[in-house]
């Protein structure tokens, strides 16, 4: 007969190799398990084995019908709350999964797996701050090396300066630590230097292949860097092992987006809210997609939805206000004034209630109340960027100064002869959704997206050439053969190729800010077509002013700094005018308002495309638009917007007197001198 300790050591043994087990052959731990828990009834961590083999095979309810009671029986043991905090979050309770991640982390502060776990149900929260915090802390768990530790600190703090500093120390001696080369690429991320972010989390996954949370990383990074079929790789990658993290899928449906795949997004949404229908921020998500498809009351009824599961969201308010076409009842005017007293409520939340109550203000034509919450919205927003006027200033001189007319004459027929793309840009809401959709109902032009590719590829050339950190793309252009420009062109029509879902001979890339891209485009497709999209500059400044825009827009945020933007808008314009004559097509909104025709066959004539009755039509063209004015362009010519900021010209001062003589004698533009000796590095 063995003895107890005998016994107690076989237990052991046996518990180790079901341990070993879990990661490969989950059946066969749980097999384990039940054997002792045969001899050992009850014992806590087999019944741990038994649960996380369940969850690990796709059982989440049998791996809960054990975690929950052992949870209560256990409280204070960490491993078990993280395995209920995974098991939770892939039955759609986020929540709790969160919860109980929070649990394991306060039992076990250097849990790495938990805080990345907990980063990610965060993340399907839409809790930014909070998963960047999670994250951070898993990193600094992940390692006890006491190197990393003052690096993971200023992570933490947000201090990225001192965590780059750090790092790249520490990275010169150690250049295989994937903690802190995923470390610098957290830091590269938040600066968006994606480039650099994307090189090294592919050198952590090069080191660590099942480095699962650099990956999601590099998902992220490669969606925000206009790469979403790459992205979409690495998501599938990472739902091949967990296929039902929510995390996981929701970053999935994002990417099928930017992809255009709005159906299959839809159908990944709907999957997911059937399994986490209290979700708020992923039911606010799938109303955005909605919206984009054409499905507007099922899109507001979503953003309700969103409303009802979490009042204090501001950013659903938001996006019902950002349909434009959409009117708040005055029970919703009297909600977010109600949640705009609470002394609790976040900036996020409050600047999305403020630009909301703006909005449904101005439909009730209160319009100081009205201009008094957009100021207090911009303001908001405004301290969470670090915009400049004076570095847009720099980039036009700089500009005017390298792309004469004899620098172009020198590169005369240089770049990628395809003819395919038309690209449209201007400022925001100055109409060039209305031009893209246009265009995009003729026969001949498919309408894709606010393409990121131009803006890439001069992040590219400069990065080329960067060996003091200042060296803009302009700089390196003349050291540019002309093989490379061709390469760059061809690139460009390669990487937007995933955008094209129809046989249409051309394209519209409808990014307003390629504007001050207007040479580089010329330099690499010298055949495709531009098209600037002007409007009024008060009419167009006060209509951005009171747009809150998800990323990208810094310097709409103040009167000033978008008076100021518009003027240097206008002033590179009219320099590529005289460098290129006849290069660029201007389509004045206001006349594009009152004589439609007129301007549409001046247009079409411009792209060499013959006049269609269907782009007179444009408002039943059933294709996606993923612009704040998608609803707006679903209908006929809106002739009433073209003078509405007369409404709010008591508060337009700053505006104007920003604008200068743009405004005085706008369509016609002033004289601007060149740019002085110097001026580019002041």
């Amino acid at each position: 007969m063995s003895s107890a300790s005998e016994q107690v050591g076989t237990v052991d043994v046996a518990l180790a190799h079901a341990t070993r087990l879990l990661e490969t052959q989950p059946d066969l731990a749980i097999e384990q398990a039940g054997e002792i828990l045969k001899s050992v009834p009850g014992h806590p961590y087999a019944r741990l084995i038994l649960a996380a083999g369940h969850r690990r095979k796709g059982s989440t309810a049998a791996a809960l019908e054990e975690l929950e009671p052992l949870a209560r029986e256990q409280p204070q043991a960490a491993q078990v709350f993280y395995e209920l905090g995974i098991a939770r979050g892939e039955a759609g309770n986020i929540d709790g999964g969160v919860v109980a991640l929070k649990r394991a982390t306060l039992l076990k502060p250097d849990f790495p797996d938990a805080w990345r776990s907990l980063a990610d149900l965060l993340d399907v929260l839409g809790d930014d701050a909070g998963a960047d915090q999670a994250r951070a802390r898993f990193i600094k768990s992940a390692t006890k090396d006491p190197r990393l530790l003052e690096a993971a600190a200023a992570l933490v703090e947000n201090k990225l300066p001192v965590a780059e500093a750090r790092l790249r120390a520490h990275l010169l001696k150690f250049p295989t630590d994937v903690a802190a080369l995923r470390m610098l690429a957290e830091v590269a991320a938040r600066l968006r230097r994606y480039h650099d972010a994307d090189a090294l989390l592919r050198c952590c996954l090069d080191l660590a292949p099942t480095f699962d949370a650099a990956r999601f990383n590099l998902a992220i990074v490669l969606n925000r860097m206009a790469r979403p079929a790459e992205a979409l790789a690495e998501v599938e990658r990472l739902l091949a092992r967990e296929p039902r993290n929510p995390g996981f899928r929701n970053l999935q449906a994002s990417i099928l987006v930017s992809l255009g795949e709005f159906s299959k997004a839809i159908a990944i949404y709907e999957k997911v809210l059937r399994d986490i229908p209290q979700h708020s921020k992923i039911r606010m998500s799938f109303g955005h997609v909605l919206k984009t498809a054409g499905r507007l009351e099922e899109s507001i009824a979503s953003y309700r939805r969103s409303i009802e599961l979490e009042p204090t969201l501001g950013e659903a308010y938001w996006s019902l206000a950002n349909l434009k076409t959409f009117r708040f009842t005055d029970a919703e005017v009297a909600a977010m004034r109600g949640q705009l007293a609470r002394t609790d409520l976040t900036d996020e939340d409050r600047l999305h209630f403020e630009f909301a109550l703006g909005k449904a203000l101005e439909d009730a034509k209160v319009w100081e109340d009205s201009f008094s919450h957009y100021a207090t919205g911009n303001e908001l927003r405004r301290r969470q960027l670090r915009y400049r006027a004076r570095d847009t200033r720099e980039v036009i001189e700089h500009t005017k100064r390298v792309m004469t007319k004899e620098f172009f004459a020198e590169r005369a027929g240089w770049g990628a002869g395809a003819p395919d793309p038309i690209f449209i840009l201007g400022l925001p809401r100055a109409g060039s959704t209305l031009l893209e959709q246009i265009l995009s109902s003729h026969s001949l032009v498919e309408g894709t997206m606010e393409l990121a590719d131009i803006p890439a590829i001069a992040e590219e050339i400069a990065r080329r050439a960067r060996n003091d950190g200042e060296t803009r793309y302009v700089d390196a252009l003349d050291a540019l053969k002309r093989e490379e420009f061709e390469a760059f062109g061809e690139r460009y029509i390669a990487g937007t190729r995933v955008q094209r879902k129809t046989a249409a001979p051309c394209f519209v890339d409808k990014m307003p800010n390629n504007w001050p891209y207007v040479g580089l485009i010329h330099l690499i497709l010298p055949n495709a077509k531009i098209i600037d999209a002007r409007r009024h500059p008060l009419g167009c400044c006060f209509s951005g002013f009171k747009q809150h825009f998800a990323r990208g827009q810094g310097f709409s945020y103040s009167l000033e700094d978008i008076g100021r933007y518009y003027s240097d808008y206008v002033e590179l314009m009219a320099h590529f005018d005289t460098a290129l004559p006849g290069r660029v097509h201007r389509v004045i909104y206001e006349r594009n308002i009152v004589d439609t025709e007129t301007e549409v066959r001046r247009l079409l004539d411009y792209c060499g495309l013959p006049f269609e009755d269907n782009c007179l039509k444009f408002y039943e063209n059933e294709r996606a638009v993923r612009t704040a004015s998608s609803e707006q362009v679903r209908q006929p010519i809106f002739r009433d917007g073209v003078d509405h900021w007369r409404h709010y010209e008591p508060w337009l001062g700053p505006l104007k007197e920003a604008l200068g003589p743009v405004l005085d004698l706008y369509p016609e533009v002033p004289e601007f001198a060149p740019p002085a000796e110097g001026a580019a590095h002041a």
